[in-house]
């Protein structure tokens, strides 16, 4: 009979079986089981925040797996990861083989360990718990928070702000520290400022420089030489003048080694010694932390990396302090063990540091085992970690002052000397943003005295110009959220690589540069929500839920006092007009989209029609720039600063470019830039004969199209996509490439594939198109004959596979793959799930009987309703002809997997 031990993934699951013998069996979650599902509802706060949670495919199947494991054992340990979210899929693990009935006779126990080593292993089977209440509470309550602001707040963003994407009690402010720093890039104003420096020798001939401190007997401040007169007077004094050694301090200072790492300090170091993102660096740390295999053996190179604290274990200390002492001697190591603390705002420092789990793995030892990677991430840990144990150095700080005999002019140079490396032999930290100069005091000076003579070789003024606050770089700013104490240190590296994902934010050399609709995004929720993007509350929130965790705060009593007031907030901009949005981030935002030219002239002038102003404007997408004297002018151009980099910057701006034109119908090509960018237009809009509107032929230049050197003919090829490629050698079918809604694509009978980034769909040739389209998958199989008449097709639709017979259509079961279909699996679902589309209008026939289906789905659909959650008070400003079909949908969804909804925390 076997126990079974229940931990979040298979590598480690390996491990830990090989550590325990065959008396147990060792099952992984794959992480969460179950989570809140992605709909308005998932969390009721008139239920006393009452919460309803699902479970996905792979969650089931992995809990199918684990109790059918526990028939016949008598004990559960749950082993999942030692931190807040660890504790939580414990929970999830355990309520849910309750509700099964998989739980009776069987003793369930809670078990952590910070490494994954034998000795760790088995000294958490022999220490067991129970489940820590306060600290799944506060897991309740953070995803609750998560979920609420989510779910609530992004609404408001797609009604009042069209073209924005989500907002976050987290991610939000993160994007405010970004958006406010580069306010103060734009706001900042540079002032001048000199110095004057000078090269000297001693009287043994050794050369060095020093800086004028004062001048005509007064201390000189940063901008007291502030144009080059000042500083050529300046320099003059000192080249008339004779300087002796006024005096020679010296003193020995100590630098004290860094702490070792924890989540945050991991991530600064490896983005700036190793140039690591957060993500990059947290997956590679995961790997280390779940083993790797050397000698045949799998073994944990690291402990759990996912820690705000900076202690270690007795034990450990005394295993570096012991290597210390073999590899570099008895006076690298200090008298007694050091001890750390986290100074970090709401730092838990519940879990270790993290470190090597055993020093004596050097990382020459362990290389060849190892990724390039994770041998450079280990050598950083395994060097941080030993450092932090190691004598602290000490250096000689020497300064010089040179003075004339009248001494009103004097300078000073200064220097250091390392007299011993200690840790330094071993590891050096890095900084951000060091300053130039910052390596002055590292300079080593020649021997000097009192009163020694010393010659003038040259002297220097130089020009200077204060510098704007750096942009964040991924280190910084992680750095910035901790000082802050916002969220946890965890979460930081999906925070930042959401607002990627969201255009909200880019990064440029390492630097995080924000969108203009992240910065629109800002704006909005400064102005009408500006509490919930505060760093002040939001740390504030943070204190609350670590109250929770400390068994010290009701969870639900902080989230009745958040609720209350953020709910009043949301329905504040009930009433609130786009236009007033509009109005309020054209004020706020003005001096960045419309910046004052260099002439001096209007930055609002309209550049087509001169009578105009320009400003924001809002369109069914997002925010652009027009003109006030719409439509009588129809200039517009993207919401970017003019001259900024990017597509098409600066073409275009009286809005029409004339290519030429066309010669077999006459019209005009032209380029223009509208709304969405940039596109190409053959003619003018205008009437038939029969007085009915016609639209000119457009098409929108692809990525890396250059609009300034744009041809007629280019744009006429442009104009007649679909463009024939060529005949299939094969098959002898016709293969066009074609511009879509989602980019450039081929297509060959029933199948199509959207083209690499680096393919031209107006240059590409046959051969790579025959090599794409042998990968592609078709658009539709027919599945064979419906029994009432007519073929049954499986068709790829936009929202997944669908079935269709006729006029008839049915969503695929989610999972199912449309090969997998049999022909009387499709009649029976037609028939029990079949929808009738209705009737299409125009001559252009049935051509996306998929696009009329989805707003019915229920199953196949489902993905694309996690990307944008409609919520009640969504529904309410919806079109009035798509309410209906969303309705159903809301209602089956829930009631097709009955076993795996569950409420919690009542």
């Amino acid at each position: 009979m076997t126990d079974i031990v229940v931990v979040e993934s298979p590598a480690k699951a390996k491990t830990i079986e090989k550590y325990l013998g065959g008396d147990f069996r060792v099952l992984a979650s794959f992480g969460h089981v179950r989570d809140l599902p992605a709909k308005d509802g998932s969390v009721r706060p008139e239920e006393d925040f009452a919460m309803d949670w699902e479970a996905d495919e792979r969650g089931q199947k992995q809990m199918r797996a684990i109790s059918s494991a526990l028939r016949g054992a008598k004990r559960l340990y749950l082993a999942t990861d030692p931190d807040r979210e660890g504790e939580a899929i414990s929970w999830h693990v355990k309520d849910m083989l309750e509700r099964s009935g998989a739980l009776k006779g069987v003793n369930v126990q809670r078990i952590t360990f910070n490494e994954i080593t034998k000795r760790a292993v088995q000294y958490a089977m022999a220490h067991p718990r129970q489940l820590d209440t306060p600290l799944i509470e506060a897991y309740l309550a953070r995803r609750a928070l998560d979920y609420l602001v989510g779910f609530t707040l992004s609404p408001v963003l797609w009604r009042k702000l069209p073209g924005s994407k989500s907002a976050g009690r987290v991610q939000s402010v993160a994007l405010r520290l970004i958006c406010e720093r580069e306010s103060e890039i734009e706001a900042f104003i540079a002032r001048e400022y000199w110095t004057v420096q000078g090269r000297f020798l001693t009287p043994a001939g050794a050369p060095f420089s020093a800086r004028l401190t004062h001048h005509q007997g007064r201390k000189l401040e940063q901008f007291d030489l502030n144009n080059e007169a000042a500083a050529m007077a300046a320099k003059a004094e000192v080249e008339a003048a004779s300087f002796t050694v006024g005096s020679v301090e010296k003193k020995r200072v100590k630098r004290n080694p860094p702490p070792p790492f924890q989540t945050s300090t991991l991530q600064q170091e490896a983005s700036r010694k190793l140039g690591f993102g957060a993500q990059a660096t947290m997956r590679t740390a995961q790997g280390l932390y779940e083993g790797v295999t050397i000698g045949g053996e799998t073994v944990g190179l690291i402990t759990y990396m996912r820690t705000d604290g900076v202690q270690m274990a007795r034990e450990a200390i005394q295993e570096l302090r012991g290597h210390i002492k073999r590899a570099f001697g008895e006076e690298y190591l200090p008298v007694a063990p050091r001890e750390y603390s986290s100074r970090a705002k709401n730092a838990q420092e519940a879990h270790e540091a993290i470190r090597p789990t055993d020093v004596t793995r050097t990382p020459e030892a362990v290389a060849p085992y190892l990724s390039e990677p994770q041998r450079k991430l280990y050598e950083l840990i395994w060097k941080r970690a030993v450092a932090s144990q190691m004598q602290s150095a000490e250096l000689d700080q020497t300064t010089v002052e040179l003075v004339e005999p009248s001494g009103k002019t004097r300078l000073r140079a200064t220097g250091s000397v390392i007299a011993f490396d200690g840790f330094l032999k071993l590891y050096r930290e890095d900084t951000d943003d060091a300053a130039d100069d910052a390596d002055e005091d590292s300079r080593i000076l020649p021997p000097m005295r009192e009163k020694d003579p010393v010659k003038r070789q040259s002297v220097e003024a130089t020009q200077h110009f204060t510098q704007p606050p750096p942009r964040y770089s991924e280190a910084s700013l992680v750095k910035k959220m901790e000082e802050l104490g916002i969220g946890r240190p965890s979460t930081y590296a999906s925070i930042l690589q959401v607002l990627q994902d969201r255009e909200y934010v880019k990064l440029d050399k390492r630097r995080f540069i924000p969108e203009d609709r992240g910065r629109l995004v800002t704006s909005f929720l400064v102005a009408f929500f500006e509490r919930y993007v505060d760093t002040g509350f939001t740390a504030g929130l943070e204190e609350q839920l670590d109250d929770i965790s400390g068994g010290r705060a009701d969870w639900r009593a902080v989230m009745h006092a958040f609720w209350n007031d953020f709910r009043a907030a949301v329905d504040a901009t009930k009433d609130l007009k786009i236009s007033d949005v509009i109005d309020r981030l054209d004020s706020e935002l003005g001096a960045h989209f419309f910046p004052k030219p260099a002439d001096g002239g209007d930055p609002r002038a309209c550049p087509s029609c001169s009578t105009g102003r320009i400003g924001l404007r809002l369109g069914r997408t997002g925010a652009f720039i027009g003109c006030s004297n719409y439509p009588e002018c129809r200039y517009t151009r993207p919401l970017a600063v003019p001259g900024a980099e990017g597509e098409g910057g600066g073409v275009l701006a009286d809005g029409v470019r004339v290519l030429g034109t066309d010669p077999v119908t006459g019209l005009e090509v032209s380029l223009r830039r509208g709304p969405y960018g940039i596109y190409a237009q053959l003619g003018e809009a205008g009437v038939d004969e029969k007085g009915k509107p016609t639209k000119p032929r457009r098409a929108s230049l692809t990525r890396g199209m250059d609009p300034e050197v744009m041809t007629l003919e280019t744009a006429l090829v442009l104009l007649s996509m679909p463009r024939v490629v060529g005949v299939h050698p094969e098959t002898g079918e016709e293969i066009t490439s074609n511009l879509g809604r989602f980019g450039p694509y081929l297509k060959m009978g029933a199948l199509s594939k959207s083209l690499d980034r680096d393919d031209d769909p107006l240059t590409i040739g046959l051969n790579r198109a025959v090599d794409l389209l042998a990968n592609a998958k078709p658009r539709g199989i027919t599945l064979g004959d419906h029994p009432k008449g007519g073929t049954v097709e499986v068709r790829r639709g936009r929202f997944g596979p669908f079935l269709m017979h006729g006029t008839r259509v049915a969503n695929l079961p989610r999972g199912t793959e449309m090969e997998a279909v049999t022909l009387d699996e499709a009649v029976t679902l037609l028939a029990e799930k079949g929808k009738e589309l209705p009737p299409m209008k125009g001559k252009g026939g049935r051509k996306a009987p998929a696009k009329k289906a989805a707003p019915k789905k229920s199953e196949a659909a489902e993905p694309a309703a996690k990307k944008a959650p409609a919520t009640k008070a969504a529904a309410k400003a919806a079109p009035a002809k798509k309410a209906p079909a969303k309705k159903p949908a809301a209602k089956k969804a829930p009631a097709k997997k009955p076993a795996a909804k569950t409420k919690a925390g009542s």
